[in-house]
């Protein structure tokens, strides 16, 4: 009972940490105080369900391994499946993507990228090896009828924030579903004035993610219209080009090049015709005149210019 109650209170300790160093974050990007997260409270689960996976496993592991090269690769996986599950579901369930780090390198789907995952095994060492000493130190000191009344108090508390939270995300939800804007900034635009209108509570997460990308099936429409769209005349401008080609190619070639081409294939029919043995003395005399003929005109300039050309 204990093991759970020390869980549940460094889930709590992890979850408030996550807030402060997003705050701190998000002060340095936008210069004032955002209340980070989708909780009213002081809380980022995803921090805690991160630190208390770590702590599971790795805790698991240590009677056969405890290296920080272990730690590191551990917490760089459960983080890292923790980050892109969050940000999955989130998505498929409200329409909205609340980190996108597809402009970052070695991304994955947007979704995680590797400085965050080489942070978070850098934090699973802190976690495992340095800070958790600690906690568990406090904890041992402290009885346990009082963390189990703490551990009491801050679930219920959670909860209640967590029924708040699911409301605004549902409005958030229904006013990206009614919008009529096809682009995800004027659905922002018109979720923040939705939320806006309401209680602080949801005008605190209007401000809490100023970045969010909404993702609605209208806009997924738009974009997959688009691309068919676009490779339709990209097809359609490749064969008007050759057929544009083919025509210019007809038009240009030199009526000298066809003629030539018309004496050559005359000169082969006449060679397969003609027999000096069975030919009348007409047939002969014609074929003695067209030997002259073109005789004289192999021997003008413009035939080897021709002859050049082929």
């Amino acid at each position: 009972m204990e093991y759970i109650v020390n869980l549940v209170l460094l889930f709590f300790a992890y979850s408030l940490l996550g807030w402060c160093i997003e705050v701190t974050l998000k002060y340095f990007q936008f210069h004032r105080f955002i209340n980070r997260g989708f909780f009213t409270g002081p809380i980022l689960p995803i921090y805690g369900s991160g630190a208390a996976l770590i702590t599971i496993f790795v805790g698991g592991l240590s009677p056969f391994e405890s290296a920080y090269g272990t730690t590191f690769a551990l917490s760089f996986l459960i983080c890292g499946a923790v980050e892109y599950l969050t940000s999955y579901f989130m998505e498929k369930r409200f329409h909205a993507r609340w980190w996108d780090y597809s402009q970052k390198p070695m991304n994955l789907h947007g979704r995680v990228w590797i400085g965050n995952l080489i942070l978070f095994g850098l934090g699973g060492v802190a976690i495992i090896h340095f800070i958790n000493p600690v906690l568990y130190r406090i904890f041992d000191s402290i009885p346990l009828s009082v963390k189990e009344a703490v551990s009491c108090v801050l679930l219920a508390l959670f909860s209640a924030d967590f029924i708040l939270t699911h409301f605004v995300l549902k409005l958030v939800k229904i006013g990206v579903e009614k919008s009529e804007a096809d682009n995800t900034e004027e659905i922002r635009k018109e979720v923040y004035l939705l939320l806006s209108d309401k209680s602080v509570f949801h005008k605190r997460f209007a401000d809490a993610y100023p970045e969010v990308t909404y993702r609605t099936e209208r806009i997924s429409a738009r974009i997959a219209e688009a691309k068919a769209e676009a490779e339709k005349m990209r097809r359609e401008a490749e064969k008007r080009l050759a057929e544009y080609r083919e025509t210019v190619s007809d038009k240009l070639e030199p009526s000298v090049l066809i003629n030539s081409e018309i004496i050559s294939r005359q000169d082969a029919l006449i060679a397969m015709l003609y027999d000096e043995q069975n030919a009348t003395d007409e047939m002969k005399a014609l074929k003695e005149d067209i030997d002259r003929d073109k005789a004289r005109l192999e021997s003008r300039p413009i035939s080897k210019i021709v002859s050049s050309l082929k």
